[in-house]
């Protein structure tokens, strides 16, 4: 019997590893709330902390292990009650400008943490999360398609040369303005034609002839129901490039939507980045807005501030060139000098839409418009009741965060700059790349959530599990005695493994997934059976001890190798195929069948040599 001496190294390199990145699963997570500023890469400063500090006193709160890094500030809490009190408090007295989350923060020790030693996290199922309730603002759905449906309008009339002076669109309807009833009476059965989902209203006003046209009532449902499917898919996709595993995104109502991310680690990230409604128009710069230095804009222009730099507005042409719903991939990177740059491709209608705005532009200015819908939060205290009310007002903040000479007819690739910090520039071009909102949303109530499956349950799944685990050792001892004690190490080894490798690639362990690791370790113990029952047979046959341990573990390898590759095949298929709780299966039913190739042959070898390899004997306890 011999066995080489690089195996025994790998097998301590595997062993130590394994129970380094295994360790932090036993320090439990506790209740915290987080601090951060509203934008990607925005800092914070000492006394951001203090302020926290100081309203938790006042509410009669106290936090404990405060840590500040620049960016975020932690501050730890005892219980769950008192989390949701100090998010209050402190969201009442730091206002709009920072994110205030609830968050479970690690208590993993920092020896652990400088190696990157991170705990497994757990679904749902199993520890909870962190829930989120997000209202759509479907009065502004309405507003943005009735603007969009002013343009067409404008556009369908001139290509029908047909007489108008204006077309404007508030919130509820579109009005067409005419200088004669004869004019207003030839584009009626022309938009009838080309606008089905309008009702028509005729008015006569002191000066003109004016043509109402709002939306049917089917027209708004579908609208209302296209932009909560929309707002799903996007919301979706975004949870996705954030990479949390395991999330549960879903409609409630005509006009609400529940997300619950199953604890991730910095949850004012997550809240930032879903209701984050940041959109871009490109608009061309006006052609008198060199001289424009404030006050009331021309007709056909709007003025907005410019985010860098101080001084009057940039005044743009009212008519949009292309927006960010057009957007078909965005990648954040630098330029030749080195400052932040996001490379946007858009799809062939926007490429189009592009090309012919930027056509007749050439040597003219284009800006980049960034908009963005939020929520002004107020704090009252009613005179009767002395609680404390708070009161939402959305509002939209538009800003220009880059304006250039048009140096070409422009397609469907270009890039912007001036976008801020690469943080910043990773976000926003995660946000178009995700896809942008059909509508605002606002956050209607946050908290952290109980596993769904009950602590009772989770306690009578987790004792089962133990349960099981002890027989299948207990038998393993009984039938196979040393050999047996050897296959219970593997088994302790394996299980290590698959909580250090789940924990270093952030997989979410779910009660699917359990099952997943308990059907490892029945693989992982029917391949020890499969090697032990061989080297019984080998004794049988009446070769000796040594002769039986090789030949065992030579001959029942092909047989293990073949039935593991079969599941894990399996296990692929699943993952490919499957969703939510089947691919927590499959991932950790990968891992294990992995890890148990390892422990079951080359690790319980490796034992066997230790005790069996450098001394004469006559019988094997098995």
């Amino acid at each position: 019997m011999r066995y080489p001496a690089w195996k025994y190294v790998l097998i301590l390199l595997v062993m130590l590893i394994s129970t380094l990145y295994a360790l932090p699963n036993l320090y439990p997570d506790e209740p915290a709330v987080q601090i951060s500023g509203a934008k990607a890469g925005s800092t914070i400063d000492q006394s951001v902390l203090t302020q926290a500090q100081s309203a938790l006193k006042q509410a009669g709160l106290s936090s404990h292990s405060d840590s500040f890094d620049g960016k975020t500030a932690i501050l730890r809490l005892k219980t769950g009650e008192e989390q949701l009190k100090a998010q209050a408090a402190i969201s009442t007295a730091l206002g709009e400008n920072y994110v205030v989350a609830q968050n479970l923060v690690p208590t993993t020790p920092q020896w652990l943490r400088a190696i990157n030693a991170k705990p497994m996290k757990l679904g749902l199922d199993l520890r909870g999360g962190v829930h989120f309730l997000l209202e759509v603002d479907m009065s502004k759905t309405i507003e943005q398609r009735l603007e969009t449906a002013a343009t067409d309008v404008r556009r369908f009339l001139r290509d029908e040369k047909l007489k108008f002076r204006a077309v404007k669109a508030d919130k509820t309807q579109l009005e067409v303005v005419f200088d004669q009833i004869a004019d207003r009476d030839a584009a009626i059965d022309s938009l009838r034609r080309k606008f089905p989902e309008f009702a028509e209203q005729q008015l006569a006003l002191p000066d003109g002839y004016s043509l109402i046209l709002s939306y049917t009532d089917a027209k708004r449902q579908e609208i209302n129901q296209y932009a909560v499917g929309q707002n799903l898919t996007t919301l979706r996709n975004r949870i996705n490039e954030l990479g949390v595993a395991e999330a549960l995104v879903q409609s409630q109502g005509s006009n609400r939507i529940v997300v619950e991310l199953p604890g991730i680690q910095d949850t004012a990230e997550a809240k930032r980045v879903l209701g984050r409604t940041a959109n871009l128009e490109f608009r061309l710069v006006a052609d008198d807005a060199a001289t424009y230095t404030g006050g009331t804009p021309p007709v056909g222009t709007e003025a907005f501030p410019f985010e860098k730099l101080d001084g009057p507005p940039v005044l743009l042409k009212r008519q949009r060139i292309v927006t960010g719903e057009r957007v078909q991939n965005a990648s954040s990177g630098f330029d030749e000098n080195g400052q932040a740059e996001v490379n946007i491709t858009l799809d062939t209608a926007g490429g189009k839409l592009m090309a012919d705005g930027t056509r007749n532009a050439v040597g003219k200015q284009m800006a980049v418009l960034f908009i963005e819908n939020k929520q002004r939060i107020g704090y009252s205290t009613d005179p009767v009741t002395g609680k404390t009310i708070e009161t939402r007002t959305p509002y939209a903040e538009k800003v220009v965060i880059n304006r250039a000479t048009v140096q070409a007819v422009l397609g469907s690739q270009f890039r912007i700059t001036g976008v801020g910090s690469p943080q910043e520039a990773a976000e926003l071009s995660l946000l178009l790349r995700a896809g942008a909102l059909a509508a605002p949303m606002y956050f209607v109530e946050e908290r952290t959530v109980g596993p769904s499956l009950g602590q009772e349950n989770i306690d009578k799944g987790m004792l089962s599990t133990q349960i099981g685990f002890a027989l299948v050792a207990i038998f393993m001892i009984v039938f196979y005695r040393v050999f047996g004690l050897i296959a219970n190490v593997a088994l302790f080894l394996n299980l290590a493994m698959i909580l250090a490798i789940m924990g270093a690639i952030g997989a979410a362990l779910s009660l699917p997934g359990i099952a997943g690791i308990v059907l490892t370790i029945g693989m992982a113990v029917d391949a020890n059976v499969l090697i032990f029952e061989r080297i019984r047979e080998e004794l049988r046959r009446g070769a000796s001890p040594k002769q039986s341990i090789v030949a065992g573990y030579d001959r029942a390898y092909g047989t293990i190798l073949d039935s593991n590759i079969t599941t894990l095949l399996v296990a692929f298929i699943l993952y490919a195929i499957g969703t939510g709780p089947i691919k927590g299966f499959a991932v950790t039913l990968s891992i294990g069948i992995i890890c148990s190739m390892f422990t079951a042959i080359t690790v319980t070898r490796g034992l066997v040599q230790l005790v069996y390899g450098k001394r004469r004997i006559e019988k094997l306890s098995i």
